[in-house]
């Protein structure tokens, strides 16, 4: 069996529209699918953010995993970590860790991390 990276990441949130709107309209990213979470009347969405980095906008259900899940963080793999950085910022994100560069292992990257909407740890990663 071969995998092909990944298709998304599922992102449970509380305010679906802020979500939303923070990915697209502040990070740029392309809703490219939304269909209903079966019979509960709310809709996932899924955003595209280029170079296969896709956030799906999951509501935050009532019971189980759902109830309290959310992710540890994201990497997303850009070109100019410190560009994507003011992106956020400039979309309402708030400041984790500003851009910096350093060497992990033997792979020289800038990285920065923000919190973004529904408190998501979000991590932009330029391998240089």
């Amino acid at each position: 069996m071969a995998f092909n990276g990944f298709h998304h990441i599922g992102l449970i949130v509380e305010d679906v529209e802020k979500s939303l709107q923070f990915y697209t309209k502040g990070l740029g990213g392309n809703e490219t699918f939304s269909f209903p979470m079966g019979d509960s009347g709310k809709i996932i969405h899924l955003v595209d953010l280029g170079g296969n980095a896709v956030v799906e906008i999951i509501p935050r259900g009532q019971d189980g995993e759902e109830a309290n899940a959310r992710w540890a963080h994201i990497a997303v793999n850009t070109k100019d970590a410190r560009a994507a950085y003011d992106l956020a910022l400039k979309a309402g994100a708030v400041s984790l860790s500003a851009p910096k560069d350093m060497v992990l292992g033997t792979m020289p990257v800038c990285n920065a991390f923000v919190k973004g909407p529904d408190g998501e740890q979000i991590e932009f990663f330029t391998v240089k």
